[in-house]
């Protein structure tokens, strides 16, 4: 059986299209869908879906921060693998088909998918978007997998194998990273499945962009200290080591300057990163902001 979880905060918008593209997946394993959300707009169109399919699990969340969604719905999920991906993204066609074939190997653990950007390329914040999917995301995922290196899962949309991980810290910023490093942890290995594609709609404004970068890029500080595995696929010290890679995405004069800004900008916001985490030891709930640009 596959268990599929959706974490979900005011995604009426949204939510509707996730349900639909996992319900078009034709897979010959059961399927239950669970979706987590504390609020009711999400919650009816949920309930309408519900209607026409009894394979879906509606479950209240405690607003208590997407750990402990994730802890809720780990302890209600049936199946013997778990996908997790969030109510403001969509599937592709074969999606699970694919991110489910590497488990054959039972010394799989977990399976990553391929986050895709839906934001213009032609603005500063959309190619960036691309630049880091395609490049610090796609091609560092790929290079890793095939030297059967530790990789990080997109929290976008990966699979796990049940009884793994049953619980994560509430403090996690980058749950994705930490439930990576606790199956690694365990002697499992992490493979990438490229054709297994989920659709992201990214910042489109400079103060959303460097919320969710702070939040996801600053959980990477926490990996040791949450999971006991000090491997990570992202640092300073490694994004700084392939910074000169990037400027071969650009196709103009224009994405070559934007590619430069990022850097720059970047830099600045790892030093955020260490300042509040480090310095000024913000709390979980000071750090995880919702991203609403997003939505």
């Amino acid at each position: 059986m596959i268990s599929i979880i959706i974490t979900a905060y005011k995604e009426e918008k949204t939510i509707g299209r996730a349900i639909e593209s996992i319900l078009q997946e034709k897979i010959k394993e059961k399927v239950e869908i669970i979706v987590i959300c504390p609020d009711k707009p999400t919650a009816d169109v949920v309930k309408e879906y519900q209607k026409k399919h009894k394979s879906i699990l509606l479950l209240k969340d405690k607003r208590e921060g997407k750990p402990a969604a994730l802890n809720q719905t780990f302890k209600k999920a049936k199946g013997d693998i778990i996908i997790l991906t969030d109510g403001d993204v969509y599937i592709e066609k074969d999606a699970i088909k694919n991110l489910i074939m590497p488990f054959k190997d039972k010394n799989v653990g977990a399976v990553c998918g391929r986050p895709i950007s839906t934001n213009s390329r032609d603005t500063m914040l959309g190619y960036w978007s691309h630049l880091l999917t395609d490049v610090g995301a796609h091609e560092t995922r790929l290079r890793l997998s095939k030297k059967g290196k530790f990789i990080v899962c997109s929290g976008y949309l990966y699979a796990i194998r049940s009884g793994i991980v049953n619980e994560i810290p509430l403090n996690s910023l980058s749950d994705d990273a930490v439930i990576s490093s606790m199956i690694a942890k365990k002697g499992y290995k992490i493979q990438y499945s490229p054709k297994s594609l989920v659709y992201v709609k990214y910042p489109s404004n400079f103060k959303d962009w460097m919320a969710q970068k702070k939040r996801s890029t600053g959980g990477y500080l926490q990996i040791k200290e949450l999971s006991g595995n000090n491997t990570t696929m992202r640092s300073f010290s490694k994004e700084a080591s392939n910074v000169l890679n990037v400027f071969s995405y650009s196709k103009n004069i224009k994405e070559f300057l934007w590619t430069i800004i990022l850097i720059l900008v970047r830099l600045y916001m790892w030093l955020l990163i260490f300042y509040d985490q480090k310095i000024k030891k913000k709390s979980f709930e000071k750090i995880w902001v919702r991203i609403e640009s997003t939505k």
